[in-house]
């Protein structure tokens, strides 16, 4: 039998992951991801913990979430450590209830075919890309044997508890629509906003194991915007399936997305740094700078923000899509928690009025297939491109870190600049690709 390896003696240095995207390993199940693969990611994420490990381990509601769970602690006990199973819970409770690694069997906002694992290290933290190197180089090591495995039924309570003691407040008097993208929130949300008196109306909230993120929750807000008009309610709160992202609709029915969010927070909270991804809107940076709030960038991803925010000794950061992530007394983005902080900042008002302090560029994005990444060369001309901008309008152009396809976004002053834009930007990528 092969020994485990220490992984501080692994040379990670020329290591290309082959599985990590921007967010642990995503794929569709039996294609990209399967059984297999997730048991040995289990156990070498093991390994790299050190054998004996404790992994906490929880997963969203797709169909393919027990199997998968099954696959990754049986990849536990080959490594010698002992998997804690969760059941369904929403990434941030994993975060906070991790052990020696906390593990979640999810994709998060993607569709249901799809899932995934992802991972947090013994402080909470995502794992950084030489961690996930590391990991991916003990794949096909073998292990001592000899752990075990244990269901934990209270995990859900200790969550709630944390997040009403941390995070609640009053919330008398208000209406709000929950959708939960019939995903890890389902059934527990609501508990948490009728705990502080608010009355709430759930959608999206009666998962079958094929529905999570299909028509509803943060990527899909049409139900959410019809329902939060029809019934005349506040404002309306859209979690994705693992209830690490939210996005909110006003009482007009219009969207209030991650930036928007992040800048009523912190003016609200009234921090001094906030970091963002290069997503983030000009007209984010515009309100940031004139309330003398610095700003730090980042790469695509939360983890990227996670990581900057603890550089910086910031608190408050997110990402358009919906990461909201506040530091005080957590570890990580929270959907909950992030709601609940966003509904207490709007007290007195409405949404659509916190929302009206930051102007909101228009922005038109466009996915390009590409099964190749991005060539080299598309960065050379975008550069050159922003070059002959006035500073009101940028293109940004990057691979995506989940699915195989290039990412082009263009910000503008007008829907119609940005959409030309974005499209110039888009014909740049597709001929790049067809010559390459």
């Amino acid at each position: 039998m092969t020994m485990p390896l220490d992984p501080q003696t692994i040379d990670t240095s020329d290591v290309r992951r082959r599985y990590f995207g921007t967010d642990g390993v995503r794929g569709i199940v039996g294609q990209d991801l399967t059984p297999e693969l997730v048991r040995k990611l289990g156990r070498a994420a093991t390994l790299w913990a050190g054998p004996g490990s404790r992994v906490f381990v929880g997963r969203d509601t797709r169909a393919s979430g027990p199997e998968l769970e099954q696959a990754f602690a049986e990849g536990v006990i080959e490594a010698g450590g002992n998997a804690l199973l969760g059941g369904v819970l929403p990434t941030p409770a994993v975060a906070l209830l991790r052990l020696d690694l906390g593990v979640v069997i999810s994709a998060s906002h993607n569709p249901p075919e799809y899932n995934g694992v992802k991972f947090f290290d013994r402080e909470g933290q995502k794992l950084t890309d030489a961690a996930e190197a590391e990991i991916e180089a003990l794949l096909e090591t073998d292990g001592p044997g000899g752990g075990d495995v244990n269901e934990i039924e209270v995990a859900t309570d200790s969550y709630l508890e944390h997040v009403l003691d941390r995070f609640g407040d009053t919330l008398t008097g208000l209406r709000v629509v929950l959708d939960c993208a019939n995903g890890a929130y389902a059934g527990l949300a609501s508990l948490a906003f009728e705990e502080l008196g608010a009355t709430v109306h759930t959608i999206g909230d009666d998962p079958d194991g094929t529905n999570i993120n299909a028509g509803c929750g943060a990527t899909d807000l049409a139900a959410l915007r019809r329902t939060v008009v029809e019934l005349g309610y506040d404002l309306g709160i859209a979690f994705d399936g693992d209830g690490d992202r939210m996005l909110a609709v006003d009482e007009q029915g219009n969207t209030i997305d991650g930036d928007q969010i992040v800048a009523i927070l912190a003016l609200h909270l009234g921090v001094d740094l906030v970091a963002v991804t290069t997503m983030a809107n000009l007209g984010f940076h515009r309100l940031m700078r004139e309330h003398g709030v610095r700003v730090v960038t980042t790469d695509v991803g939360d983890r990227y923000v996670l990581e900057a925010l603890r550089r910086e000794g910031g608190l408050l950061g997110g990402e358009q899509s919906g990461h909201i992530i506040y530091l005080r007394d957590h570890v990580t983005g929270d959907g909950l928690a992030s709601a609940l902080l966003l509904c207490q900042a709007v007290r007195g008002r409405t949404l659509s009025e916190a929302s009206a302090a930051m102007q909101h560029f228009p922005q038109v994005l466009v996915n390009v297939p590409s099964a190749q990444g991005m060539p080299d060369v598309v960065a050379e001309q975008v550069e050159m491109l922003n070059a002959e901008l006035d500073g009101d309008q940028r293109v940004l152009v990057r691979p995506s870190g989940t699915e195989p396809l290039v990412r082009v976004l263009a910000e503008a002053e007008t829907e119609e600049q940005a959409a030309e834009l974005c499209e110039r930007a888009a014909e740049l990528v597709r001929s790049a690709l067809a010559e390459s």
